[in-house]
């Protein structure tokens, strides 16, 4: 079987795992306004993780591939913030989150890195 092809299906359930681990978390945050609103801003930019790396599977050209996985980045960053911002906050304990947190960085390195390898080898056929 393909590598990539094997990268792409292993990343399409590692990110939807983080999407409903987040859900979950959504799930069982206390019901005051602050936590609802970072809580509703976290879902948003964690489930679009996912999504848009599906997206990003489906690009029908190499600038929407780019574009495509430079906002799962983004995403993933923003959810990184609001995850942050929970713990910070003691909306709910940093020991609680240290393992999403540290899946968050993880999914982060690996398409920071899948992005700068895709930008050399474009780099490469162009010269």
């Amino acid at each position: 079987m393909d590598k990539n092809f094997e990268f792409r299906v292993d990343m399409q359930k590692r990110t939807k795992q983080f999407a409903l681990r987040i859900v979950k978390l959504f799930q069982a945050l206390p019901q005051t306004d602050e936590a609802k609103i970072i809580g509703k801003q976290l879902l948003r930019s964690a489930t679009s993780v996912g999504a848009n790396y599906r997206a990003t599977c489906r690009a029908r050209s190499s600038k929407e591939f780019y574009s495509k996985l430079s906002i799962v980045i983004e995403e993933a960053d923003e959810s990184m913030f609001w995850i942050e911002l929970l713990a910070e906050s003691n909306i709910v304990k940093a020991t609680l989150l240290q393992e999403l947190l540290l899946e968050n960085e993880e999914i982060i390195k690996i398409f920071v890195s899948a992005r700068k390898k895709y930008q050399e080898n474009q780099n490469n056929q162009n010269r």
